[in-house]
């Protein structure tokens, strides 16, 4: 087995010989002089940005070469002590102060917009996608912000993290908010170069984005936000304006509102004790069985990711039983506690090692890091349990069914369940390939089925649904390679399992 494979497949040697030692010496040097070449492609003020990029990159390879083995030793995971996770309710019970604005004002949102549609079958950013009555994601936290400088004439900006996929067209749309109760920063998260496999050198063959570079770049995850969010400048800019906390939350979750109760928490603990960092979790289902978990692990709370979990524990890591929380990745953060990690070069966090085919057959290797894995190198750190409410993810269609319901109904951007619904879960929705792209989805609906009373719905192959069909209980409806179900309009069905063919013509 050559050294490359040997250390892509889990570094599991306990310490390396002289001769591995060499090689990873040869590699670090070999992607230095690859990242000079490609800084020297650079046309200035592109070179700065680029090179404060490949510094991080730089850190990260480093450490990929070294480490061996699970990030974590199972034999030392705990479970979190009974007060380093609080329940919302206990937080809720405070009350909110009579001004509340002066808490927003220390405020300030911050939206994870890097992702592009294309899972949803849609080009350019993600945050672009209607969702509810026309409105993006990117319309409803406007709206919801907006709302809340509004109603407590307050001053909480909103800053999205964008990618270099979806920077310019965000960009674009954001003019359209000119004259709305929001100012709006934006930063660009960091541009890393996609490692070959075999080789361990970047496939990029200049610093462009076109042509044959096209696919040599990736966004490094979230965890890139402290980095980007110093080297922008925006961090300190927040902080010369009074802002204390950011609530960071992926754009595409349309649970993640301001809290005021637990903004409320962070801002009136005595300034020795407050929190520098707030994980938001939420109870497991079996839906969420990969989901990030909270552990104690050397006297620390600390993010336990299912990549991190060795191969012997993935098993007892999904059971609901023993890891009852997941992370929905809403996160409340100090400013000044990010200032200080950073400049400290203290900020901690485990590398995501995530392996890509690209669509010529290249395999190449992308060095990631998440958001909330750095909670360990923070003071006073504390998870809260809060309601499943507030990990409302859109990541497909069948999610999409779902929040253009009338399960929902929608106030000043926000999402709540309808008082309609007996029970505070949501229906399962499993939609078929022929659902995938959001185009391919809306076409197949002339309008979104009554779903107040459904428990369950798989829906396979080439179905349509008519105006006003209503669902209810459990709904699996099949067409088979060949044949078309349409769902007549002003259709009741109720714990029914359809298939065949069914087709009803004007005539």
């Amino acid at each position: 087995m050559s050294f490359v494979t040997d250390l892509y497949r889990g570094r599991t040697n306990a310490g390396m010989t002289e001769f591995q030692e060499k090689q990873r010496l040869q590699h670090e040097n070999s992607m230095h002089t690859e990242l000079e070449k490609l800084l020297a492609t650079a046309k200035s003020p592109e070179v700065e940005t680029s090179r404060k990029d490949f510094e991080g990159f730089t850190k990260l390879f480093h450490r990929f070469l070294q480490e061996k083995g699970p990030s974590v030793d199972w034999a030392k995971i705990q479970r979190p002590p009974e007060d380093s996770i609080q329940p919302y309710e206990k937080i809720k019970l405070k009350g909110l102060p009579a001004d509340v604005a002066s808490s927003l004002n220390k405020l300030a949102v911050v939206k994870l917009n890097g992702g592009l549609g294309t899972s949803m079958g849609c080009k350019g950013p993600k945050s672009l996608i209607s969702v509810r009555n026309e409105n993006t994601f990117l319309d409803l936290t406007v709206q919801q912000i907006e709302h809340l400088n509004k109603k407590y004439n307050a001053d909480v900006p909103l800053v999205l993290m964008n990618s270099f996929n979806t920077d310019e067209d965000t960009k674009k749309i954001l003019q359209k908010y000119t004259h709305h109760r929001v100012k709006i920063h934006t930063f660009n998260q960091s541009r890393y170069p996609r490692i070959n496999k075999e080789s361990l050198l970047p496939m990029a063959t200049n610093i462009g984005l076109t042509g044959e570079n096209e696919e040599a770049w990736y966004p490094p995850g979230h965890g890139d936000i402290y980095a980007s969010f110093f080297n922008s400048g925006v961090l300190d800019k927040l902080i010369a304006d009074g802002k204390e906390y950011i609530f960071v939350s992926n754009i595409d979750n349309l649970g993640a509102t301001v809290d005021l109760h637990i903004l409320n928490h962070l801002v009136s603990q005595p300034s020795g004790k407050r929190c520098e960092f707030v994980m938001e979790v939420t109870d497991k289902t079996r839906a969420d069985v990969k989901g990030g978990t909270l552990t104690q692990y050397d006297g620390k709370l600390r993010l336990l990711e299912i990549a991190q979990v060795p191969k012997a524990h993935v098993d007892e890591f999904k059971s609901v039983t023993k890891f009852k929380i997941f992370n929905t990745n809403n996160l409340w953060i100090s400013l000044p506690a990010i200032k200080r990690l950073h400049e400290q070069n203290a900020m901690d966090m485990e590398i995501i090692v995530n392996p890509k085919t690209l669509d010529g057959g290249l395999n190449v290797i992308q060095l990631e890091t998440a958001v909330g894995a750095a909670m360990k190198s923070f003071d006073n750190v504390l998870g809260i349990n809060v309601p499943r409410s507030r990990f409302l993810p859109v990541k497909t269609t069948s999610d999409l069914l779902l929040v253009m319901s009338n399960l929902y109904s929608m106030d000043a951007g926000s999402l709540t369940m309808s008082h309609k619904r007996e029970f505070p879960t949501t229906p399962h929705v499993k939609l078929g390939s022929s659902f995938t792209k959001v185009w391919d989805f809306l076409k197949r609906f002339e309008s979104i089925p009554d779903m107040l009373e459904l428990d369950h719905l798989t829906v396979s192959g080439d179905v349509t649904f008519g105006k006003q069909v209503t669902l209810k209980g459990t709904v699996i409806i099949i067409a088979n390679h060949g044949d078309r179900i349409d769902i007549p309009a002003g259709a009741m069905l109720e714990n029914k399992i359809v298939s065949g063919n069914l087709r009803i013509l004007d005539h």
